[in-house]
């Protein structure tokens, strides 16, 4: 290769890498706890496809609604609920149209201990336990269904004095796989694996027994100018996106 050939192919190197460098962008996002396993998958696909990159913050989603609100530094909220993002829309905190659901979520009741949780949940009026594990009901989705699932049992009242509250799902899970708690109620991404559970035991809980887990996503007004805040949200809906999703035992929104 010639000399002014050599250079011309260095320089236009340097030019692709500029250009590359230039375009890609990265987007701060707040996730549900409940989400973090599917969502840390689809991050790393997304910027496979487009180059583009997502730091992740995972946390209770009311938690993040009360930030937001405040001036929180977050471009993208991907909730456990439709709630929190349709309070940022109502108050003006969000990008006009762009809320949607982009998963629904299945509550189970879980042990890691197996063989110890029936798989219709009879362990909750027959069981002699301590510690009942669930999330913060007035932060996370989850805990409110959960305690949804208690009252419509009518177990509710008995099993209060039992509760580990956990401030988010994750730390629900913690309280349940460290035996500070025998059982209690997670989602059922956190504990699945090819299409099953394959740590300990579970009940999953019908659908109809709660409310269902419609969970939203919604671009900030602070992320409209970056581009790769719509694009991560473009990608949610994808195919490759929603194989990953409907892997880890959600629900795909309808």
């Amino acid at each position: 290769m010639s000399l002014n050939a050599c250079s011309r192919a260095v320089i236009l190197s340097m030019l692709l890498l500029f250009s590359q460098t230039t375009w890609a962008a990265t987007v701060l996002v707040a996730v549900a706890a409940n989400f973090s396993k599917p969502m840390t998958e689809i991050a790393a696909e997304f910027e496979k496809a487009t180059g583009h990159s997502a730091h992740l913050s995972f946390g209770s989603s009311g938690k993040f609604v009360s930030q937001l609100g405040n001036g929180g530094p977050f471009e993208i909220l991907l909730s456990a609920d439709e709630k929190g993002p349709q309070k940022l829309e109502q108050d003006g905190f969000t990008v006009p149209n762009s809320r949607f659901v982009y998963a629904q979520g299945r509550l189970v009741l879980w042990s890691a201990k197996p063989g110890y949780i029936d798989d219709q949940g009879k362990i909750l009026t027959t069981g002699n336990f301590k510690h009942l594990a669930l999330a913060d009901p007035k932060l996370a989705p989850y805990g409110a269904a959960a305690v949804e699932v208690l009252k419509k049992q009518g177990l509710f009242e008995k099993l209060q004095p039992l509760f580990v509250q956990g401030e988010n799902i994750a730390q629900t899970y913690q309280f349940i796989n460290t035996a500070n708690a025998e059982l209690g109620f997670v989602a059922l991404s956190q504990v699945i694996e090819n299409g099953k559970i394959t740590n300990g035991s579970g009940w999953i809980i019908p659908d109809n027994d709660h409310t269902p887990i419609r969970q939203g996503a919604v671009l900030m007004k602070k992320g409209a100018e970056n581009p790769a805040a719509p694009a991560l949200l473009n990608y949610l809906k994808s195919a490759p996106a929603l194989a990953i999703i409907k892997k880890y035992g959600y629900d795909l929104p309808q």
